[in-house]
Order: C-alpha cells, then structure tokens, then sequence
C-alpha cells in the first residue's frame, strides 16, 4: 500500500458509532532507538540510542476517552480513516482560542496501515481544521520512547519545543519523558 492507497480510505468526522473502534485502535509499537534525554541547567538535549532487544510499548488504557465527552464541542473534532477493513486511524483535536494552539490530543494509526500515508493524511486534516479555528500553530506531546512517531512529526514539520521530564511519573510510563512538539500553521 502507499500514499495513494492511503487517499483510497475514507476521511470524515467522528461519529458516535466510531467510538468503541477508536477505544480499541492498537496504538502499540515496537522500536529498535529511543531518544535518550539529558537535562541540564541550560536546557535539555536529546539523542537517539539503540535497544536491544527492540522495544515494544502497549499504552495503558487512559479510561474514558475525552473526544467522546467533547464530541459537541465546537473546540473539538476527531477525524477517522476508515477501510473495507474498519478503523485505520484517527487523530483527535482540540482548540484554545486563547493562544490559538491547535493540540493533537491523540493520534493512532492501525499497524496494518502504518507506513501508508494515512498519518501524514490525518495530520493533513488536523491542518484544514487549525486554520478553520485561525490557529497560530499546532502542538503535540510525545514520550522520548516513540521513536518511529518522532521522525514521523519531524517529516511533517513539527521541530522539539519542550520537556516535561516528571509527566508520566506515578503511571504505568515512569522513567518516559514528555517531548513536545510544534509547527506553525502552514
């Protein structure tokens, strides 16, 4: 499959019906590198290392998700990909006016369909909606340990912008650190 294969799913907005397919979307992933973060009093750096053996990362279940909550919010939007094969991925949005930052709350991409272009193209949505709201720029939050979603970002655009090294202390992530990302909007 490539990227046209991917333009031959279809892209709409969330339904209700969609939930229980988001809920359990397979966002694992396995990766050979994990971006190893230094902190120190002037800033951070971050450098990609190997694992060996690769390492295989299952999200713990976050409960109730939020999109479904927010589904009337005007602020809010889920956009999904969906195949013969049902869900392919889905990216979930919100906007604060405030300081005009489009957040990617979430975004998944089946493994079946990963490589594919499908996330490049839900990002392509999270885009038209940053500019129908009027963001300034769009902003993510990525563990140091997805590798393979780092590059990714990085290809779209996004650059590293901050750390939150405490984040996921006391959850079933300890020892992960938060990246941030960002990138104007285009």
């Amino acid at each position: 499959m490539t990227t046209a294969d991917a333009r031959a799913l279809t892209y709409r907005v969330a339904r209700p019906e969609d939930t229980k397919a988001i809920e359990t979307l397979d966002g694992s992933f396995t990766t050979a590198t994990v971006f190893r973060v230094t902190v120190a009093e002037e800033g951070f750096t971050l450098r990609e290392v190997p694992v060996d053996p690769p390492l295989h990362k299952v999200f713990p279940d976050d409960g109730p998700d939020e999109e479904e909550a927010d589904a009337d919010d005007e602020d809010s939007r889920t956009y999904v990909a969906v195949g013969d094969d049902g869900l392919a991925g889905f990216v979930a949005l919100s906007y604060a006016p405030w300081n005009r930052r489009l957040t990617i709350e979430d975004i998944e991409v089946a493994p079946a369909h990963r490589g594919r272009g499908v996330g490049r193209t839900l990002m392509g949505h999270a885009v038209d909606y940053a500019r129908e709201r009027g963001a300034g720029h769009l902003w993510l939050e990525v563990t140091n340990i997805n590798a393979p979603a780092i590059h990714a970002y990085r290809r779209m655009g996004f650059a590293f912008c901050g750390l939150d090294a405490s984040l996921y202390e006391g959850t079933a992530s300890a020892g992960e650190q938060a990246l941030y990302m960002s990138m104007p909007c285009p």
